[in-house]
């Protein structure tokens, strides 16, 4: 108990408030301390951002892929009859699709040299 000054009434009573005042001034020291801490927040904060750009690139992948799902989807199932049976087919055998594309491209670049080496353009 305090007088009506604010002083301890007794020896018990001034150990009391010495060891709340110490309790108190040690929590203020510790925050202040926290906050000089600029390396140890900065890096908490690197830290809090590398988690958070771990989450949002495994989100990015899902709506990717649900993407692609979706174009596979339309592709397989659009078009008429005959198109859909030539994707289908190419899905099933990527390799003749890929060296008929590269007969094409050597074709087109042979057509573009030799209209270029005669004036045609």
């Amino acid at each position: 108990m305090t007088d009506a000054t604010g002083g301890a009434k007794g020896p018990d009573e001034l150990r009391r408030q010495i060891e709340r005042t110490r309790s108190e001034l040690g929590n203020t020291v510790q925050e202040l301390a926290g906050k000089a801490d600029v390396k140890g927040r900065a890096l908490a904060r690197a830290a809090d951002l590398r988690d958070k750009a771990g989450a949002m690139t495994v989100q990015l992948r899902s709506t990717a892929a649900q993407a692609g799902h979706t174009v596979h989807d339309k592709a397989t199932h659009a078009g008429p009859r005959p198109v859909r049976n030539v994707v289908q087919a190419g899905m099933r055998h990527p390799g003749p699709v890929l060296v008929a594309s590269a007969a094409g491209a050597v074709v087109a670049v042979g057509v573009m040299r030799w209209r270029h080496a005669h004036g045609h353009r």
